[in-house]
């Protein structure tokens, strides 16, 4: 059962990995930067699974010990996964004992895997989406490793490379706009970001955002589900 699951959940993941590969030795590469080797960049992506959050992680590393603020800003940077578990709520419900790890891998890629992937027939749906989740978090891992091994032993300039996290969500963005029904969510947020950055700026915006476009979103839900 369990292999049969792996062979069905393999394929759908292949361009995480693409992905997770360049985004994780990004990651990896900057966090040697700041003076800290691959067992940290093995142990940050195996405790610590946050993507962009990871990035944000890295500064923080390298800033003054200030725990409250640390927390603050990786809350804003993640809060979205509030709202990515609301609509996970029911699948993951039926994953068992396999919960507790499927909201914690819980990432940008890895959502959108499992809102939009059905398992074929005769596959157990608990242990497809499990593997979808654990094959995501497996590719980060080595190439953080990868990215953190290639930053200690070739030295090179890493400025900008923690752009490749804003490069990746806008390579999303575009896949979704080009596959979406409708383009009323992308627009939505797009319009709810840029009012909410000009009233709230640039440091503030984030968790504004998140709730106008929540709002919205749930206000045209049956508008939405026409869509579907």
């Amino acid at each position: 059962m369990k292999t049969k699951a792996f062979r069905a959940a393999f394929p759908y993941t292949i361009p995480v990995f693409m992905g997770y590969l360049f985004l994780g030795i990004a990651f990896g590469v900057l966090l040697a930067s700041k003076g800290y080797n691959a067992l940290w960049a093995a142990a940050m992506s195996l405790t610590c699974y946050a993507g962009s959050g990871q990035f944000v992680a890295v500064n923080l590393l390298a800033a003054p010990f200030a725990p409250l603020h640390a927390v603050l800003i990786e809350l804003m940077v993640n809060c979205r996964h509030l709202f990515y578990g609301l609509s996970l709520l029911e699948p993951f419900g039926r994953t068992g004992r396999l919960k507790p790890y499927m909201v914690f891998s819980l990432t940008d890629e890895t959502y959108s895997l499992q809102c939009g992937v059905t398992p074929p027939d005769g596959v157990d749906e608990s242990w497809f989406r499990f593997f979808i989740s654990l094959l995501d978090q497996s590719y980060w891992i080595f190439g953080s490793v990868v990215g953190a091994l290639a930053g200690t032993l070739i030295p090179f300039d890493s400025t900008g490379i923690d752009f490749a996290m804003t490069a990746l969500f806008t390579v999303i963005f575009v896949e979704q706009w080009e596959s979406g029904a409708t383009h009323l969510p992308a627009l939505t947020g797009l319009g709810a970001t840029a009012v909410c950055l000009l009233l709230a700026g640039s440091d503030h915006f984030i968790p504004f955002a998140l709730v106008g476009i929540a709002a919205i979103l749930l206000a045209s839900r049956k508008r939405l589900e026409a869509y579907a």
